[in-house]
């Protein structure tokens, strides 16, 4: 049976409808940055999907390649993800973590990303992203590998539409100062999404999306 993140990361991917309290150690992705609203039809978020899918699948399917990937075994290609914030903070600074305006999705900055299994070296992505470029067709130069470790977080399953988050947040950050931590949004540390339900099939009173928050203590 092929391995299935979800299922053997629960604390990760399958957290409650109540906010709870995780670490997140460092973890290998495919990465895509770019800016703008993700609903635009043709747009830099649609496009970055499927460059992510496109290196993500090549990778999964590399047992029936000339190139064998060392330690490799099958397995489900994790969720999609996301890191989102908007400039501008308190002060109107450029660059500055802002609060997320849903009603300006046009302003929005974003990496997309999807995780990779251990056994992925870099080598090993760049393999999968020239021949995914050769076999597409198509311009990969804008995928990367990245290393990131989110550290300390407050997390919860938020199941609606994408544009009734805040209320979720609000819960996540009254469980935050309840247990003597504060909302850490940095402009290394982001809002993050996490999604388990696929938008185009799923109605959106029944989306399923993880959203999880750096934190930091008080003081």
């Amino acid at each position: 049976m092929a391995f299935d993140f979800k299922k053997e990361y629960k604390e990760f991917y399958m957290p409650k409808g109540t906010p709870s309290i995780v670490r997140v150690p460092k973890m290998n992705y495919i990465a895509v940055r770019g800016s703008g609203n993700p609903n635009d039809e043709d747009g830099e978020y649609k496009q970055a999907i499927g460059l992510l899918y496109g290196i993500a699948f090549t990778i999964k399917m590399s047992k029936k390649e000339d190139h064998q990937i060392d330690g490799y075994f099958d397995y489900v290609v994790p969720p999609l993800e996301g890191f989102w914030w908007m400039d501008g903070g308190p002060d109107g600074d450029a660059g500055a973590p802002a609060g997320i305006d849903y009603s300006h999705k046009e302003d929005f900055h974003w990496i997309s990303v999807i995780r990779l299994p251990e056994f992925v070296k870099k080598a090993d992505f760049d393999w999968a992203a020239a021949e995914a470029a050769r076999k597409k067709q198509a311009d990969f130069s804008k995928v990367e590998f990245w290393t990131y470790e989110e550290g300390l977080c407050v997390q919860c399953l938020h199941v609606g539409s994408y544009d009734d988050e805040p209320e979720t947040v609000r819960r996540m950050d009254g469980f935050a100062q309840a247990h003597g931590l504060v909302t850490d949004i940095t402009a290394e540390r982001h809002h993050h999404e996490i999604y388990l339900s696929d938008a185009r099939k799923c109605a959106p009173e029944r989306l399923k999306t993880v959203i999880r928050h750096p934190v930091r203590g008080v003081g």
